[in-house]
């Protein structure tokens, strides 16, 4: 009988997934430099990432939250909450991708989603902790207050 280990929402580690829809363009180049016979299957997912990315990823995406009137606490849940909701959309692609990953075994693709099921139920039950403990931290506050921080959790 095996066991499963618990895991906490501060150690889930989630990579960075490549975008998955397909560029046309970008396809038929790489089908003329390299004959189909030539070409190596290799396990793994080989991203890179232009120096604009890198720009992009860089600014600050909760600049609106640094930038409201809302106390030190609840900007810090507020970012708690759409850093797990950008978890669970990373998780949910890599559900996906696992579920067309056909280099596995049927048993193994299974396995894999239901890790990836696993940990999106675990991150999933951290975003409803961290918007209960929102709504506690508000309930004190004006109503402007309340709507603008609603607002700023639903980006």
């Amino acid at each position: 009988m095996s066991s499963i280990g618990g895991l906490n929402p501060s150690s889930v580690n989630i990579p960075t997934v490549p975008d998955l829809r397909k560029n046309p363009a970008a396809e038929a180049a790489r089908d003329d430099e390299k004959p189909a016979s030539e070409t190596k299957v290799t396990e793994g997912v080989s991203v890179s990432i232009s120096s604009a990315g890198f720009r992009a990823a860089k600014t600050d995406s909760n600049k609106d939250i640094d930038n409201s009137s809302q106390t030190d606490p609840v900007k810090q849940l507020l970012k708690m909450i759409r850093e797990l909701k950008k978890q669970i959309a990373d998780k949910q692609a890599e559900v996906a991708a696992a579920q067309s990953d056909n280099s596995m075994t049927p048993e193994a693709r299974q396995a894999r989603v239901a890790n990836l099921q696993a940990s999106i139920a675990t991150l999933q039950a951290s975003l409803t902790m961290v918007q209960m403990q929102l709504g506690k931290a508000m309930k004190d506050q004006p109503a402007d207050a309340q709507m603008e921080a609603m607002s700023l959790a639903s980006k």
